[in-house]
């Protein structure tokens, strides 16, 4: 079996686009329709989201598509390319494959599927799912999601989660924050604003909950606070701008739809989320929860820690978080341990003939892995994680098949290493005379 990471190899999967065709039920979701199609519909969905790579995908595939056909024209079935798409994954915080979430009556609370992946299971559940949100229409319950068009009519969206600035609380908010804010500069008399209303105001909800906030949606009153307008050349209205620690204030461009103002604040939280935690092997819990929820998982075997001090220590742990905001967008786990503290996993990966520091791509659901050969440098892993990820590179069968025992170890605590303390050997009732007599 080829080795696959990353990018989709075409000589693995002949169905480039994923798992599902255009000829199936099942409809495919993409960044580019997943808000028109899901978010702003009516609609119930279920929503797959995959790996092509992933043997439970793979199995899963079949049932999805008999589900599909199944509920045609009374639920929406979808998949969702997460290998492909990882923002969209990101997005509803997919950590394995396959991950199934139900859209209801809020499209903002997605619920998770925790039923079997049988097609019988999967209409059951939507048909269970679709009971509840019909009683709640029925109840005058709509889940809190409106559309756009109810908006209108009733005079604008539900403004809450929009901030009002003013030229006094600008820059305490906005300036010295670590978060992205999208800031509407508008006119009460303006009618394009008035448009813009209910769109800015329901994606301001949606993505406070997909960003935890870390993307704010705002808006200025440039007649009154002209200040602000001034200094930030605002000719017409609306205008809205993006505004990101340490850079300068871009326009936004596109579209005044709530779904291209949610897709642009998406990308954003994309750009600028942290990258991935780097974890010390202390125990088998953080390694197979590492690389049981990812599609790779980055071991670096680093040098004891008498041989490099806390300070080389420190300087190669670097390497790789320099390494993991790089690649964070690919969802791969990253994890350290001390030569010599997992001595039987360095074996099964073929660790310790190059030297230390080493490092190793493992594949968990293959159970195969690569090594890095270069140097360990920004540089060497860098070209040994790009070769990764786009499928080329040198492969090995995990030794045993399996992740051998994990020792629990006490986690390093940033100090220098010392060495162990000798017992005092006491020699008064040895009689060094006849000793050497003897030898002699």
């Amino acid at each position: 079996l080829l080795f696959v990471l990353g990018t989709v190899s075409c000589t693995l999967f002949l169905a480039v686009n994923g798992l599902y065709s255009a000829s199936d039920d099942v409809i495919e979701l993409t960044p580019t329709n997943f808000n028109k199609e899901v978010i702003q519909s009516e609609s119930l969905w279920l929503v797959e989201f995959y790996a092509p790579w992933c043997g439970h995908c793979q199995r899963l595939t079949p049932e999805w598509k008999k589900a599909a056909t199944a509920l045609k024209g009374v639920v929406k079935v979808g998949a969702v390319d997460a290998d492909k798409h990882q923002s969209l994954g990101g997005q509803y915080g997919v950590r394995g494959f396959p991950t199934i979430k139900i859209f209801g009556a809020n499209k903002n609370k997605a619920e998770d599927y925790q039923g079997g992946r049988t097609s019988d299971a999967i209409v059951d559940a939507a048909l269970s799912a679709l009971r509840s949100l019909v009683k709640d229409r029925l109840s005058g319950r709509s889940g809190g999601y409106s559309s756009g068009k109810q908006g209108r009519e009733s005079g604008g969206g539900d403004k809450k989660d929009v901030i009002e600035l003013t030229d006094d609380s600008f820059d305490k908010n906005v300036i010295n924050s670590d978060d992205v804010w999208m800031v509407e500069f508008y006119a009460p008399w303006c009618g394009h604003c008035k448009n813009l209303e209910p769109e800015w105001a329901a994606a301001a909800t949606e993505v406070k909950e997909q960003t935890k906030g870390k993307v704010k949606l705002a808006a200025v009153d440039a007649t009154v606070n002209q200040m602000l307008a001034g200094r930030y050349g605002i000719r017409g209205f609306p205008t809205i701008k993006i505004f990101q620690k340490g850079e300068d204030p871009v326009d936004y461009d596109g579209s005044r739809t709530r779904s291209d103002i949610i897709a642009r604040a998406l990308d954003l939280f994309s750009d600028n989320a942290p990258p991935p935690e780097l974890l010390e092997i202390i125990s088998e819990d953080v390694l197979k929860s590492t690389c049981d929820a990812h599609q790779l998982c980055i071991i670096s075997v680093l040098p004891h820690i008498l041989d490099t001090g806390a300070s080389g220590r420190n300087s190669y742990l670097d390497v790789m978080l320099k390494m993991a905001e790089k690649y964070k967008k690919k969802m791969w786990g990253w994890l350290w341990t001390e030569a010599g503290a997992q001595s039987d996993l360095e074996s099964s990966l073929g660790i310790g003939g190059f030297g230390y520091p080493a490092m190793a791509a493992i594949n968990a659901r293959k159970m195969k892995f690569a090594l890095l050969k270069g140097s360990f440098s920004e540089q060497g892993i860098n070209e040994f994680l790009r070769e990764l990820s786009v499928g080329r590179g040198s492969t090995a069968p995990v030794g045993g098949g399996a992740f051998p025992k994990i020792h629990s170890v006490e986690p390093w605590d940033g100090k220098d290493g010392e060495l162990p303390v000798e017992d005092d050997i006491d020699l008064s009732d040895v009689d060094l005379d006849d000793w050497e007599k003897d030898e002699l």
